[in-house]
């Protein structure tokens, strides 16, 4: 083994490690306490998400035209997973209500946030929260409508996440900085979220029986695979530049978000079969990942 290849695979080992280890400290308090979450998960939608989207936008100096091409190139991921596992639901004999929205939504905030910093740096950040921003419009319009279509799309624009994410933008076309003790608070309350998602994840996970555990391994093989296949055209395609080409193939290979489980719950979709989907996804994100981190970094 060169030195390149160690460095590389220690870089993915420091990446995964503390990830995982945050998410098992989630499984293992919530085994032991059975802690309630939804306030919890509430908050940090509601509050230290937007922080966190808000703080990240407004920081930077966005290039509109290069980040456009790359929520372009997230909702062909989005899309293109949707159309290549469609026909694939009858032969794995699962509505396609049910395998459609997995396959689709990644867990772009869980994990991808935090595998982007710590793979990439703090400069990966921006296109993380650009995909986040793009998935999370996308699951609450297209696959909230996919589970019910009397769902009305201009409920998005009363999500905190998406209104921080029109004024991070706005903030950052303007070209004027956040005052220092007003750019302090909002990043310490953003820079509580990204924690605070994966200890929830470790928690979610206790909650989930594997009865549909056959099609919960397809699904957690299906979305990486398909993500990363759509993510790859996508940037021979589009002219996104190494950079962004990378955090696109990151996305790709993100597994199911927990969010599919929680609306699927709500919408009586088969929430087993989802949530089998969702937390074998997971798992199996810790193959899948340093895969492709072994192949990008």
């Amino acid at each position: 083994m060169n030195a390149s290849t160690a460095a590389v695979l220690e870089r993915i080992f420091l990446t995964v490690l503390p990830l995982a280890a945050v998410v098992g400290v989630g499984f293992g308090y919530a085994r032991r306490f059975r802690p309630d979450m939804d306030a919890v998960n509430r908050i940090n939608l509601d509050v230290f998400v937007p922080a966190l989207v808000f703080s990240v936008l407004s920081a930077h100096a966005i290039d509109f035209g290069r980040f456009s091409l790359l929520v372009l190139a997230g909702l062909l991921v989005i899309l293109g997973s949707g159309a290549l596992v469609y026909p694939l639901g009858r032969l794995l004999g699962v509505q396609a209500r049910t395998l459609l929205p997995p396959m689709m939504f990644r867990n772009s905030g869980n994990l991808g946030l935090p595998v982007a910093v710590l793979a990439f740096g703090e400069q990966a950040l921006p296109a993380a929260v650009v995909l986040f921003i793009t998935t999370n419009m996308t699951h609450f319009s297209l696959g909230v409508s996919l589970l019910d279509r009397r769902a009305h799309p201009l409920a998005l624009l009363k999500m905190p996440m998406i209104l921080a994410g029109v004024a991070g933008l706005l903030w950052s076309a303007s070209g004027v900085a956040l005052p220092a003790a007003a750019a302090t608070f909002v990043d310490m309350l953003g820079q509580v979220s990204i924690p605070l998602m994966l200890f929830a994840l470790g928690v979610r996970m206790t909650s989930v029986d594997l009865s549909a555990w056959r099609i919960g391994l397809a699904g957690a093989c299906l979305c990486p695979l398909l993500g990363v296949l759509v993510a790859w055209l996508a940037s021979l395609v589009l002219p996104l530049g190494p950079e962004l080409s990378r955090s696109l193939l990151l996305y790709g290979a993100l597994p199911p978000a927990v969010m599919n489980f929680i609306l699927a719950e709500r919408f009586g979709q088969e929430p087993a079969q989802v949530a089998s989907i969702v937390l074998m996804g997971n798992l199996a994100s810790l193959l899948f990942i340093p895969l492709v981190l072994f192949f990008t970094l």
